[in-house]
């Protein structure tokens, strides 16, 4: 390569690194378009029609990170992902050209947010994905505690006679009147407010607890409002999840805390499965502490009554995570993923991002250029390249050659503010001059 073409290329590279754009890969094959990857499922009908004019979208089916292809670890820049796999520091380092995550749901402890930002991977959510679902699942779940209609059921279904006055009083022991109990709620978002209007139409009173919310909340909706853990669960009869899960928050519901609630108290969780200590639980259960408890979420799941400490637990009904589903649900979903995908290719990292959450965690990395729908994009061949900091210039300081300070009158502390538009043109020389140095 001639010198002057070498002048140029460093030329180029030094424009783009002034004006806070990633620079782009030298080296290894040019991909004409981004690959797009749902990493956990296989029908990507949805995602299609709103990628296809810009990335190649494919889907990998992954029951686990171990069956991820090759090939989606090489090339992905985008991925997307239900609740089936767990991405941890190890798996987020596999990938070579990833930089955004999208959740297609509300949750992210399936996804190591803190690694995903320190290695320049935005990981995204849909925060409003299914509130009305959930919020009616809950609902569904709550009832069916109160009003057991899930063991008459399974008694008429195993055979049960029920007709005389004795035997229906058997049959439905422990059903109770539903005005006038208390419902707490641990976390009051999105769907715990959902839940509480809804709660309320049956006579309910609800409680809340929730120590990241604003004050006033509780008197838009007529709730009330109790400012510590121990005494929501002291006072309520009923107490469903509706936080996400982290690492303070783990087995929030322990043997420990059990043992606060009101003796005979029901227990919901369609939030997530690790907030509540399952071998505390059923201990609870079969001592009578807990009278029932209905589960959406489990600690290990796909979950399975053959199995683990719920396995012999009475007066417990479980769903299969599925407090979420509807075809409406997630059908906007998918499109708010793919939407949210979108934004990532043709604008800037974190900052084009609707529902970014871990903006925090970014220590290295560069924002994409807002590019053309049909550009070639060679910097997401995954090929490894160290790209510098996304912050712009502002102030630096330099030893300049006399003659360009010949005409100028630097302050009386004797430094010279140089914008970054300048900077390029008086690094040049620089470098060029170091070229010929060496060569």
């Amino acid at each position: 390569m001639a010198l002057v073409d070498k002048h140029k290329v460093k030329r180029q590279r030094l424009d783009r690194i002034c004006e806070g754009i990633r620079p782009q890969i030298m080296n290894g094959p040019l991909h004409p378009r981004p690959l797009v990857a749902l990493l956990d499922g296989r029908d990507c009908t949805v995602e299609m029609p709103i990628l296809k004019d810009l990335a190649t979208v494919a889907f990998c089916d992954a029951q686990s990170t171990q069956e991820i292809h090759e090939k989606v670890l090489n090339e992905a820049v985008g991925a997307m992902m239900y609740h089936t796999i767990t991405l941890t520091r190890e798996d987020l380092e596999k990938f070579k050209a990833l930089r955004v995550i999208v959740r297609i749901g509300s949750g992210y402890d399936n996804v190591d947010i803190k690694a995903a930002g320190e290695l320049g991977i935005a990981v995204c959510n849909i925060p409003s994905a299914a509130v009305e679902e959930t919020a009616d699942s809950t609902i569904c779940h709550i009832l069916n505690l109160y009003r057991r209609n899930t063991w008459l059921y399974q008694a008429l279904r195993e055979g049960t006679r029920v007709q005389s006055v004795e035997q229906i009083r058997e049959v439905a022991s422990g059903a109770a009147r539903i005005r006038g109990e208390t419902l707490g709620l641990i976390g009051f978002g999105r769907t715990g407010q959902a839940v509480a209007v809804r709660a309320k139409a049956f006579g309910f009173s609800v409680l809340f607890y929730d120590p990241y919310l604003q004050d006033g909340t509780e008197r838009s909706l007529g709730v009330q409002r109790v400012y510590t853990l121990q005494d929501l669960l002291y006072q309520s009869d009923c107490v469903s999840l509706h936080c996400n899960l982290n690492e303070h928050n783990h087995h929030l519901i322990n043997d420990f805390t059990i043992k606060q609630m009101r003796q005979g108290a029901f227990l919901v969780n369609a939030a997530r499965g690790g907030l509540v200590d399952e071998k505390a639980l059923a201990q609870a259960l079969k001592e009578g502490r807990i009278r029932g408890a209905a589960l959406d979420v489990h600690e290990s799941e796909p979950f399975s009554f053959a199995q683990g400490p719920l396995k012999d637990a009475p007066n417990l009904i479980c769903t299969p995570h599925t407090a979420w589903y509807s075809e409406q649900a997630s059908l906007e979903m998918r499109e708010a993923a793919a939407t949210e995908i979108r934004r990532a290719i043709t604008g800037r990292i974190p900052e084009s991002l609707r529902n970014c959450v871990n903006k925090e965690f970014f220590v290295t990395t560069a924002p994409w250029s807002v590019i053309d729908q049909q550009a070639i994009h060679p910097e997401l061949n995954g090929a490894t390249y160290s790209h510098p900091c996304a912050c712009s210039v502002r102030r630096t300081r330099v030893q300049l050659p006399s003659r360009y300070l010949q005409g100028a009158r630097p302050p009386a502390h004797r430094q010279l503010t140089i914008g970054p538009a300048a900077l390029p043109h008086l690094l040049q020389e620089h470098i060029t001059s170091q070229c010929r140095t060496s060569h």
